[in-house]
């Protein structure tokens, strides 16, 4: 190609110039404010535990927690309003003639000398100022020696700085802010997700006590009390507890498939795991394979091990700044590797235990053992079934993939964790997602009728079966959490009672056999509207001429009967009603926003008070007299009217 043909490199043809003036320095919290998702990842409004709403939480707490690691302070209380956030701890409170420092001017901090904060969670000095320029108003008030001194800021903004006056408060830093709603829209804090944060806090923090919004949460065990509240299931075994200089950890097996773990790295809960848990899965398997003197396979040694991991160590480098996997080799600039470090100590504290706890060797080679058994007979099985689902993979009319797996290219993990599959009912449903979907990031896989019910089954039937099989592939999780293709796996089923039916036995597939997907907040359910209200006129007179006679062209989507009453009332006698009976009666167009960034999804939740065994047993096992008086007692029937 001639010099005078070359294009653009963003492949337009007439590129707009390029000179001094486009080049720009915004100061610190306007980028902040600007790219907020590279300090504190997404935004979302409060219905998920990784919102950014949340993150603003921990960073502030993180900073408390790091004092009393270092040995000061063993209260914070944290007062949470759907709005606002209030932390007050009893460390030795920020040095005051640096309040307005560390909490506004970027890369200040303490933390960057590792005398002081030798194994800090934050270390680069962002944290707090994230908080500061993302709130409408944070105030911080550091106490020490019986001074104090106040800063009031607006998006980062100073507004009042006080003298430094005297005060007969407790030593301490007091953080209160309320999160900016220009960014983080109709958020609210939510206890469901803030409650397991705080309690991590205490597990990791043995004699540490958290008054959160006057409820007091304080752990005697460590992390023995954070696997009992977590498991769902009974531990096959009393729960094999080891610590050490920098490192602790618990490990059980339970009666359910695949793997369960918990992992930190100085208290920070690093739900991606890293090189200290990578560490830690490897060393397990081999010390207890060298133990029992089998060839057995790791995978039959870790089915149904839940775990926890917790280390501390000098100036962690993270992947990202949310700090939720590690990427640290070494434990400190002149400390051994990770590696090494976890498995030195696996190898020679839980051989010990071994040794001297002949019974729970016992049960756990019996475990094994039981694990072992099953993959075999399920070999052949399991052989057709990897080789069915590649030769379906390469004309795959199940599973429409996203352009952020079909490329795999390296550098789009952001994407990746933004990455979704739909997983939804027939051929129409999966024909409107599909045509209005993000290609970037939304996946749908399609379901031919109703799945099987899976309660009281083995595992082989998901690789007898060709939906859960093929779906186990889409996943990638035949060999855990590890090789998870879509950050969140979303039902999409109707709003009558087959699409619940559906939802039931697809999350009972998932209890069954992945428990860990729904513990980790990964799997969802799609909810859509059951009516559009929209303004008749406006529906009889489309376009133009809609918009000369001054019609507004008013719809409302109500998702409940309460939203649907709300809505005819603002239209009154213009209100025309349509009732959804299945998700392939939405066109293509209006299903736009129900999977948008605003859609509407319910996390599927597994906690130990849930019961699921029992529950399962009686919704989803044989049919009892128990649930036929059930389903007598509670049947509601409806006049089956249609809503014109």
């Amino acid at each position: 190609m001639a010099e005078e043909e070359l294009l653009p490199l963003d492949g337009s043809i007439n590129a707009a110039e390029y000179n001094d003036d486009d080049i720009t320095t915004l100061d610190w919290k306007e980028h902040i404010r600007r790219r907020p998702g590279m300090y504190i990842g997404k935004l979302g409004d409060g219905t998920n535990s990784d919102d950014g709403i949340y993150v603003l939480l921990k960073e502030v707490l993180d900073n408390a927690i790091d004092e009393f690691m270092m040995g000061f302070g063993k209260q914070i209380t944290v007062d949470v309003t759907e709005s606002s956030v209030t932390v007050r701890d009893y460390g030795r409170g920020i040095p005051l003639n640096k309040v307005v420092d560390v909490s506004s001017k970027m890369n200040t901090g303490a933390k960057y000398d590792s005398k002081a904060f030798k194994k800090s969670v934050g270390l680069n000095g962002v944290g707090i100022k994230a908080v500061n320029a993302l709130s409408t108003d944070f105030y911080i008030e550091s106490v020490r020696d019986g001074q104090c001194k106040r800063v009031t800021f607006a998006q980062g903004e100073v507004v009042t700085e006080s003298d430094i006056v005297a005060s007969d408060q407790p030593n301490g830093t007091l953080v209160r802010f309320t999160p900016d709603k220009s960014i983080f829209r109709d958020y609210v804090y939510r206890e469901e997700f803030i409650v397991p944060l705080l309690k991590n806090y205490t597990f990791l923090n043995t004699g540490l006590a958290i008054i959160f919004n006057g409820k007091r949460f304080i752990s005697r065990n460590g992390l023995v009390d954070l696997l009992k509240e977590n498991m769902t299931k009974d531990p096959l075994y009393p729960i094999i507890h080891l610590t050490g200089d920098d490192i602790e950890v618990v490990i059980t097996h339970a009666n359910q498939y695949g793997e369960e773990y918990y992992s930190f790295v100085n208290g920070q809960h690093t739900t991606q795991g890293g090189t200290h848990l990578t560490a830690f899965k490897e060393s397990v398997s081999r010390t207890l394979k060298e133990y029992f003197g089998r060839n057995f396979e790791y995978s039959d040694i870790r089915n149904g091990m839940v775990a926890s991991i917790s280390v501390k160590v000098e100036e962690p480098v993270f992947e990202s700044q949310t700090k939720t996997k590690l990427g640290s080799r070494d434990m400190g600039p002149e400390g051994p590797t990770v590696a090494k470090f976890v498995g030195d100590f696996i190898k020679k504290e839980l051989d010990n235990y071994l040794h001297k706890d002949l019974e729970t060797a016992e049960i756990i080679l019996r475990k094994v053992q039981e694990s072992e058994k099953e993959r075999k007979a399920m070999a052949g099985v399991t052989k057709l079934a990897r080789e069915k689902a590649k030769k379906v993979n390469l004309h795959n009319k199940k599973l429409l993939d996203c352009r952020v797996h079909l490329n795999d290219v390296k550098g789009d993990e952001e994407k990746k964790r933004a990455s979704s599959i739909f997983i939804t009912e027939g051929d129409s449903a999966a024909g409107s997602i599909t045509k209005i979907r993000n290609v970037e990031t939304q996946a749908v896989f399609s379901l031919r009728g109703k799945p099987l019910n899976t309660y009281g089954l083995t595992q082989k039937v998901v690789y007898e079966n060709d939906e859960f099989n093929l779906l186990q592939a889409a996943l990638n999780i035949e060999d855990g959490l590890d090789g998870l293709r879509y950050n969140n796996v979303i039902i999409a089923t109707d709003a009558d009672v087959d699409g619940m039916h559906i939802r039931l036995l697809m999350i009972t597939f998932f209890l069954q056999f992945f428990p860990d997907l729904i513990k980790k907040g990964h799997v969802y359910v799609l909810q859509t509207p059951l009516f559009r209200v929209r303004n008749k006129k406006t529906a009889k007179r489309v376009g133009m001429k809609a918009k000369k006679e001054g019609i507004p062209e008013d719809t409302y989507y109500c998702y409940t009967d309460e939203e649907r009453v709300a809505a005819i009332e603002k239209l009154g006698a213009n209100a025309e009603i349509t009732r959804f009976k299945g998700l392939g009666e939405i066109s293509p167009e209006e299903f736009r926003d129900f999977i948008g960034p605003d859609m509407r999804v319910d996390r599927v939740s597994l906690r130990k008070e849930d019961a699921v065994a029992e529950l399962l047993e009686f919704y989803m096992g044989k049919n009892t007299v128990e649930r036929q008086n059930f389903i007598i007692d509670n049947l509601v029937v409806e006049d089956d009217t249609d809503i014109a």
